[in-house]
């Protein structure tokens, strides 16, 4: 896909693909990396990570939940891999019975 077909299906003018891809603007906000993400075919979440953007709505729910943060610094600082954190994702599914398939939510 062209620069300018992702630009318009993102609706952004295609110098800013152009800047984001050659290192010239930071990354962009995590909305927009979302639309990105969709458009290229990839789990949304990936692009986030190395974008180092959390969801929309993420960072102020974890921000205002004690407990949240907590749970999250124990995680890093147990620094899990990726299977582990995989693992935990099961478990929080499993917590409020859900099921999922976090094969499907990688990259």
């Amino acid at each position: 896909m062209s620069q300018r077909e992702l630009a318009k299906r993102i609706n952004v003018d295609f110098s800013y693909i152009s800047k984001l891809e050659n290192d010239r603007l930071p990354p962009p906000s995590s909305q927009t990396a979302a639309k990105i993400a969709v458009e290229l075919g990839c789990a949304p979440e990936g692009l986030l990570s190395a974008a180092r953007k959390f969801p929309a709505g993420v960072e102020g729910a974890i921000a205002s939940e004690p407990s949240a943060l907590r749970f999250l610094q124990r995680a890093v600082s147990l620094d899990l891999s990726s299977v582990e954190w995989d693992d935990m994702l099961a478990r929080l599914d499993e917590l409020r019975g859900q099921t999922s398939n976090r094969k499907e939510d990688q990259p």
